[in-house]
């Protein structure tokens, strides 16, 4: 008889304690998605793997909110899991791999038709980064994150990864600076 008063007595608790993690986690995707997504697409180059790599983040994070103990972390823990979920895939599965033009993300900033070109070309650019060197570089100017959060995230050393966002941005540098990107021609 008491086990069930006991019981009877924390539905209510048990009540409060769902609504409060799903308005967390309801707050967190508001937040976060864009920049999750945006992520996942810069890593994948695939709309539909992103928006599937992205869903698939948000559930585990959802089944996995209680392990999140500083929300201000979270954009950090949500980029480690969809790291992780990405490697799933190539796990899961074998991909016949082409090129995807990385033109097909949209610049809704931009007004000009120089601002566009400049725009594609540095897209470009970073899509022909080695990963080792535009996963570091995304994470800092995509999630905004610090050397020593990047260094976490990728599970390195923080040295390494400013060693790889200097090569990263000297690669980009010496391929502004290439006769054919200034209008010369070598013919």
């Amino acid at each position: 008889m008491f086990d069930y008063l006991r019981k009877k007595k924390s539905e209510p608790a048990v009540l409060s304690e769902m609504l409060t993690k799903q308005r967390r986690y309801d707050s967190l995707v508001r937040a976060l998605h864009t920049d999750i997504f945006r992520y996942a697409f810069w890593l994948c180059g695939d709309k539909h793997v992103a928006e599937d790599i992205t869903q698939e983040t948000f559930l585990r994070a959802w089944r996995a909110l209680d392990s999140l103990n500083d929300d201000k972390a979270a954009k950090a823990w949500l980029i480690t899991i969809l790291r992780r979920e990405n490697a799933r895939r190539f796990e899961r599965k074998q991909f016949n791999y082409s090129d995807v033009e990385q033109e097909l993300l949209e610049d809704v900033r931009s007004t000009s038709h120089e601002e566009d070109t400049e725009q594609y070309w540095l897209r470009r650019q970073i899509g022909k980064l080695d990963i080792e060197y535009r996963e570091p570089l995304l994470l800092q100017l995509i999630g905004g994150f610090s050397g020593d959060e990047i260094a976490t995230m990728l599970e390195l050393n923080r040295n390494t990864v400013m060693t790889r966002l200097f090569r990263a941005r000297n690669q980009l540098k010496d391929a502004l600076e290439a006769p054919e990107v200034r209008g010369q021609s070598n013919g």
